[in-house]
């Protein structure tokens, strides 16, 4: 059933039979019989098929993220079992947004390698919204995200930390009338900037807060920024502090994971760590 639920999942995430047998090293007619079998267990069509591709029918919708996180017991339970006998070290997959995974993530993670030299880690950059997809289809273990109101079924959300947003420029650049520089949507950052400064002109679409701080720096433009992002910079005088009556901005970051019993021994020790750090000015521990 493992194998007739896994190939279901690696097709509707391709959208295609063709697609999915490629990366997977299986063949198209093999795929095809995985689904088959798995429909005569269901009693249902799962997938139909046309000009575009594959797509799930209503009960394929319907049995979609039970199949993912079937997929993602099993291998949790694999990776436990491996721990436990010694097989691995362990592996801890964690995500956040660029700025977390930037600026503060990194010496967090370089702790717990220290700690635990064998741990393998992965870290992975994202908006919110597809790292809650990740989260909640066990591709990832634990996530650092800005608060949503409506987290997925099924997860658990931690309050973690207070982040300030400030607006910066460089040193001695006339504020009035300047354009602000920003990221692409959907960033949780220009979600806040659309919100909260609704008139200004937007002159550049950015993808990272190294680009964003660059640009900014150059005299580019107006940037509204993590205070964790920009701390260096206000230091050493390459940015200054904008004086606005609509900022800084506070947003609630938070931990989420799939519960405390799923966490593997290295992620459970990642939380911990992520739980009892301090930051610097701007970015404190959270009271929920």
């Amino acid at each position: 059933m493992l194998d007739e639920l896994r190939s279901f999942v690696m097709v509707v995430d391709a959208a295609s039979f063709t697609a999915a047998a490629r990366p997977a090293g299986r063949s198209q007619p093999a795929l095809t019989a995985a689904i088959q079998r798995l429909e005569q267990s269901v009693g249902a069509v799962l997938l139909t098929r046309g000009r575009s591709g594959a797509s799930p029918t209503a009960a394929g919708e319907a049995l979609l993220p039970h199949a993912r996180a079937a997929l993602a017991a099993v291998e949790e339970g694999r990776r436990a079992v491996a721990e436990v006998q010694g097989l691995q070290v362990g592996q801890v997959r964690v995500g956040a947004g660029a700025t977390f995974c930037t600026y503060v993530l990194p010496a967090v993670l370089r702790e717990l390698r220290e700690a635990h030299p064998g741990l393998r880690l992965s870290l992975r950059e994202g908006h919110t919204a597809e790292l809650l997809d990740e989260l909640s289809a066990g591709r990832l273990d634990l996530i650092a995200v800005p608060a949503t109101p409506d987290p997925p079924a099924g997860l658990t959300v931690e309050p973690w930390l207070l982040d300030e947003l400030v607006l910066v420029a460089r040193p001695g650049l006339p504020t009035a009338g300047q354009p602000f520089l920003t990221f692409a949507r959907p960033s949780p950052t220009r979600a806040l900037l659309d919100q909260h400064f609704p008139d200004v002109e937007v002159a550049l679409e950015l993808n990272s807060v190294i680009a964003v701080k660059g640009s900014a720096r150059e005299g580019l433009g107006i940037a509204l920024l993590s205070r964790v992002a920009v701390a260096g910079d206000l230091a050493d005088g390459r940015l200054a502090l904008v004086d606005h009556p609509r900022a800084p901005l506070t947003r609630r970051i938070v931990i989420a994971h799939r519960g405390l019993e799923r966490l593997s021994p290295g992620a459970a020790d990642l939380r911990a760590r992520l739980l009892g750090r301090r930051f610097g000015k701007g970015v404190g521990l959270s009271a929920g």
